[in-house]
């Protein structure tokens, strides 16, 4: 039986209504997995799709949308706001982490 932890990010109304509009149905991959992966000069980039949990996930209810993180991303998504925009030609999900400026 998996856990419920406290989320360490957030979805916007607007991110929440269209993932739950994508998750229905959808048997073989019922969450959303939001995570981390390095790359380059640039650091780390957000990565977000769908997927079955898996057991080194950790299971999170955020706006009533099934999400999962790898245990090992949870730190990188501290803060984390995830939305959705539909503005003329820009669609499609951004993301907002106050907390992720580069320290140099």
């Amino acid at each position: 039986m998996a856990t419920t932890f406290t989320a360490p990010l957030q979805l916007t109304d607007n991110a929440a209504a269209v993932v739950k509009q994508l998750l229905q149905g959808n048997v073989e991959a019922p969450y959303l997995r939001i995570g981390v992966k390095g790359g380059g000069c640039s650091g780390m980039a957000y990565m977000l799709g769908f997927d079955a949990l898996g057991e080194d996930d950790d299971l999170f209810d955020i706006a009533g949308v099934p999400v999962i993180i790898k245990k090992a991303h949870g730190m990188y998504l501290v803060g984390l706001e995830v939305d959705y925009q539909d503005e003329g030609d820009a669609r499609g999900f951004v993301f907002r982490n106050p907390g992720a400026e580069v320290l140099g």
